[in-house]
């Protein structure tokens, strides 16, 4: 079973950048798609971003893309989210996520990290 930590989280304001880490431990990262979601208070979890398991082909919501950058880095067994043009609608905890194959819901993934909370500020 792989374990999943998040880092890289913090206070920006509105149009900055942060990079968030995924670390992996128990396994490695080449077995799992990884995936980025992000939940407001009061809102569902939602999808932001997501890299499959061996062709490393990406996935993003409409709202992020052309904004945000999912990357692997296989030696370090590290995923990373790259999120640059931060809107104060980005404020969110953010967790990444590991499954068999890359899907929007939630029920695609079946280990999750503990989040990271990203805040913007105007």
């Amino acid at each position: 079973q792989v374990q999943l930590v998040e880092s890289g989280g913090g206070l920006v304001q509105a149009g900055g950048s942060l990079r968030l880490s995924c670390a992996a431990s128990g396994r490695t990262l080449s077995s799992y798609a990884i995936a980025w979601f992000r939940q407001a208070p009061g809102k569902e979890r939602e999808f932001v971003s997501g890299i499959s398991r061996s062709t490393g082909i990406t996935n993003y919501a409409a709202s992020v893309k052309g904004r945000f950058t999912v990357t692997k880095d296989n030696a370090k067994n590290t995923v990373y989210l790259q999120m640059n043009s931060l809107k104060t609608g980005d404020t969110a905890v953010y967790y990444c996520a590991a499954g068999p194959s890359l899907g929007r819901s939630t029920w695609s993934y079946d280990t999750w990290g503990q989040g990271t909370q990203v805040t913007v500020s105007s």
